[in-house]
C-alpha cells in the first residue's frame, strides 16, 4: 500500500472560507452549509484525481494548514473554527474511507496552554477515528511567542498524545509577519527550529514513546546534518541517532530530485515517511522535468530502492509512526 502521510484540504468549497470571514467579523452562527455533493466535487477534481493518477492509495488528511490561523481572534474563535474544520475532515473520511484518514487541527491560541487542546484531541481520536494531530509550535503566526517545544508548557498535551498513542506533525499555519513568506520561509523556518529545539532539550527522555513528524523534508536539517551533529556534540548530548531518531521523523515533501536524493542519503530510511502535501504549496509543473513539482512519488521511485525499502517508506514506517492507521485500513478493507 502507498500511504501519503501529508495531505491538507486545500480545495474546500467557498462556503467554508465565507463562514470563516463571517466568524472573524463576529457574525457566523451554526455551521457552514456544504453538501456531501459539494465535498465530493471539491475532491474528485483535485486530491482524488491526483491520487489515482500518481498511484497513492490512502492520504492522511487534515484541515488546510495555512488557514488554521491560530493568531486570529481569541481562544473561543480558535475552538469554534477548529471544530468546524475537523468535522468537515470527518465527513470526507466518511465519504471516502478507503482514500482518506483524518488528522486533526488543534484549537491553539497565543499564550493559551496546550492543555486546552486535549478535549478536541480526545474527541477527534475517540469519536471521529482520527489518527494524529497537527501541532503548531508558533501560534502567534510568525512572531514566536510560545516556549520551545521541549518546555514543560507543552507537557500536559504530550501526556495525552502518549496515552492515545498518536503522533503530531509539527506544522505552523500562515504567517502574519511580513518578513516571512508563509510556505517559502515560515514553514521551513519552523521545521528547522523544531529540530533544533529537540536537540537542545531532553524531551524524549521524559516521553520515550512520543512521536513527532517534521514535514517538508525537515526544512534545512538534512542539508546541515553535520552542523546539527556538531552542535549536539558541543552540548554534550547523545548522538542524534539516540537523542532524537527514535522519536523524530521526516516526510518527503521536497520538490526536486536532488533534494530527495540528499534526504535519503543523510537521514536513516526508518525515519522517512512518504508524503506529497498535494494539493499544496507548489502546484505547478517543473519545466526542467515536465512533471508536477509535488509528485514526490516520482522522486522516491527514482532512488533505486529495493522493494523492501520502498515498502518501508510508503507503508511500514507510516504505520509505525501512526499506529492507529492499521485499524482504519483493516476496517475499510
Amino acid at each position: 500500500m502507498i500511504i501519503d502521510c501529508h495531505g491538507h484540504y486545500t480545495t474546500a468549497p467557498a462556503q467554508l472560507e465565507g463562514w470563516r470571514a463571517e466568524q472573524v467579523a463576529g457574525k457566523a452562527v451554526g455551521v457552514p452549509k456544504i453538501s456531501d455533493d459539494e465535498l465530493r466535487e471539491s475532491l474528485e477534481k483535485a486530491q482524488l484525481k491526483l491520487q489515482r493518477e500518481r498511484g497513492a492509495d490512502l492520504t492522511i488528511f487534515s484541515p488546510r494548514a495555512s488557514k488554521m490561523e491560530h493568531h486570529v481572534g481569541n481562544e473561543q474563535v480558535s475552538q469554534d473554527w477548529t471544530r468546524v474544520c475537523n468535522d468537515i475532515i470527518h465527513r470526507i473520511v466518511e465519504l471516502y474511507p478507503k482514500n482518506f484518514v483524518g488528522v486533526c487541527q488543534l484549537p491553539q491560541s497565543p499564550g493559551i496552554s496546550p492543555a486546552n487542546c486535549i478535549e478536541e484531541l480526545e474527541r477527534c481520536v475517540n469519536e471521529l477515528g482520527f489518527i494524529g494531530c497537527n501541532l503548531n509550535p508558533d501560534p502567534s503566526g510568525g512572531y514566536w511567542g510560545a516556549p520551545p517545544l521541549t518546555d514543560k508548557f507543552w507537557y500536559p498535551f504530550y501526556e495525552k498524545m502518549v496515552e492515545l498513542d498518536v503522533p503530531a506533525m509539527v506544522h505552523v499555519t500562515g504567517s502574519c509577519n511580513p518578513c516571512f513568506h508563509a510556505t517559502g520561509a515560515h514553514y521551513i523556518n519552523a521545521d528547522t527550529t523544531a529540530f533544533m529545539q529537540f536537540i537542545q532539550g531532553n524531551l524524549f527522555k521524559d516521553f520515550p514513546t512520543l512521536k513527532m513528524v517534521i514535514p517538508h523534508g525537515g526544512g534545512a536539517v538534512p542539508y546541515h546534518w553535520g552542523r546539527y551533529r556538531g552542535l549536539a556534540q558541543d552540548m554534550k548530548k547523545p548522538l542524534l541517532t539516540e537523542h532524537l531518531l527514535n522519536n523524530v521523523f521526516f516526510d518527503t515533501c521536497v520538490y526536486h530530485q536532488p533534494g530527495i536524493d540528499l534526504l535519503f542519503k543523510v537521514i536513516p530510511l526508518k525515519n522517512i515517511l512518504f508524503g506529497s502535501e498535494m494539493v499544496g504549496a507548489v502546484r505547478g509543473i517543473d519545466p526542467e522535468t515536465g512533471n508536477f513539482y509535488d509528485d514526490t512519488k516520482i522522486y522516491v521511485d527514482n532512488l533505486g530502492l529495493t522493494p523492501e525499502q520502498l515498502n518501508a517508506v510508503y507503508d511500514g514506517n507510516i504505520r509505525h509512526v501512526y499506529p492507529r492507521i492499521s485499524q482504519h485500513i483493516a476496517k475499510h478493507a
